[in-house]
């Protein structure tokens, strides 16, 4: 089971690759994590959330499905939504993490 100490910091570290992508974001508490969009006005315009579990904070991706995934890390099965779980902030592969949140953040713009 991982500290709240533990998941601070993969939060805070996700937090910032999110925004280092999207300096524009703006971010909505829901669903017991955080909503990340840059389309605010929309009420579903999300493209990934960060979610605090007990063994681990998952990254989802609301167009997973459809993003590029060379190293094969995004997990899930269902229409569209993909994720990655951390177990620590060690764990964070920042290259890989950004490039997957960089596609996301463009085709959530590009609507």
């Amino acid at each position: 089971m991982m500290t709240g100490e533990d998941q601070s910091a993969v939060i805070a570290a996700l937090d910032r690759l999110i925004e280092g992508v999207a300096p524009e974001v703006s971010r909505l508490a829901k669903y017991g994590g955080t909503l990340y969009t840059v389309r605010p006005e929309e009420k579903e315009g999300q493209f990934c959330g960060v979610f605090p579990y007990k063994e681990y904070v998952q990254l989802s991706l609301s167009d997973g499905a459809v993003l590029a995934d060379p190293a094969q890390v995004l997990q899930g099965t269902g229409k569209f939504r993909r994720h990655v779980n951390f177990a620590s902030v060690e764990s964070i592969d920042a290259v890989m993490i950004s490039e997957l949140l960089q596609e996301a953040a463009a085709r959530s713009r590009g609507r």
